[in-house]
């Protein structure tokens, strides 16, 4: 059925109370890369209980549950299978705390035709236990086979890279079961660990999941060009351009623009774009 956008967006989703400690922290962090070489100090930052930082794109996993309301949304009928990560906005509002509860509120807050698919634009807002608002996500959803329906195309990507060479590139290995840890953080989907999922996604083999590759890429970013302070990410954006298979490795290539870092990230064995149209906002 063709989408009804005046049901959809503005649509509420049910939100939820979110709890985590330092575990929860330093599991996230090995799913996306941290801790090697092991006894590196700075790898020790992500992985030690006594001198623990938080990434900001951490901020992804206690709303995460948020992103699902929208099957089953009435005016929104689509095969969860074919769903894909196509965006993610991550506003930071001040540095995430190393245990927490928290309480998440989401929202549709836009429907787009992208042709060959459908954006769908989930607002999640978390709040710590004073009130104040932690960080806010936006989730686009791209929903394959749902586009055509006659409704805005949205704002064009910006974050476009400069036309010069990087300032800093670097080279994040994954794990041939780097999808396996990263699943424990809390997304599920079969697409990234059962064969049979994939394939009936279009994949050959299963894939890493897009946030994991946010997060590899935001911690290349914090150690590479802001010398690991992890405070200093007011803002996170970026669009998934392709897939990574666990195993291959991600190249991060950052460009100094000032208050923000334009990002590209590609695998090295196929040179294949994996997040594109990406910066990351410093904290002024």
């Amino acid at each position: 059925m063709p989408i009804d956008v005046d049901k959809v967006v503005g649509a509420e989703l049910p939100g939820d109370v979110a709890e985590w400690t330092e575990d929860q922290v330093i599991l996230y962090h090995l799913g996306v890369g941290a801790g090697v070489p092991p006894t590196d100090p700075g790898e020790l930052d992500y992985t030690y209980e006594t001198r623990l930082k938080v990434l900001p794109s951490f901020g992804v996993i206690p709303v995460f549950r948020s992103l699902g309301g929208i099957v089953g949304l009435e005016g929104l009928q689509f095969n969860p299978m074919m769903l894909l990560h196509g965006e993610q906005d991550l506003e930071v509002h001040k540095p995430i705390p190393t245990r927490a509860k928290v309480e998440n509120s989401a929202r549709i807050v836009g429907v787009y035709d992208k042709g060959k698919g459908a954006l769908v634009v989930v607002e999640a807002t978390t709040k710590d236990e004073s009130g104040e608002t932690l960080f806010v996500n936006r989730f686009g959803a791209f929903l394959r086979g749902e586009g055509g329906f006659g409704g805005e195309p949205g704002p064009a990507p910006g974050n476009e890279a400069p036309d010069r060479a990087p300032d800093h590139v670097a080279e994040s290995p994954t794990l041939p079961q780097q999808a396996i840890l990263y699943r424990l953080s809390g997304d599920k989907n079969p697409l990234h660990i059962d064969p049979q999922f994939a394939q009936l996604g279009g994949f050959d083999r299963p894939i890493l999941h897009g946030l994991c590759s946010y997060g590899i890429v935001c911690k290349a970013v914090v150690d590479a060009a802001l010398g690991g302070d992890t405070a200093n990410v007011a803002r996170y954006q970026a669009r998934f351009s392709g897939v990574v298979f666990p195993g291959e490795t991600i190249v991060t290539s950052m460009w100094n623009e000032g208050d923000r870092i334009v990002i590209q990230a590609k695998t090295k064995e196929r040179d294949t774009p994996v997040i594109t149209n990406a910066a990351i906002t410093k904290r002024t």
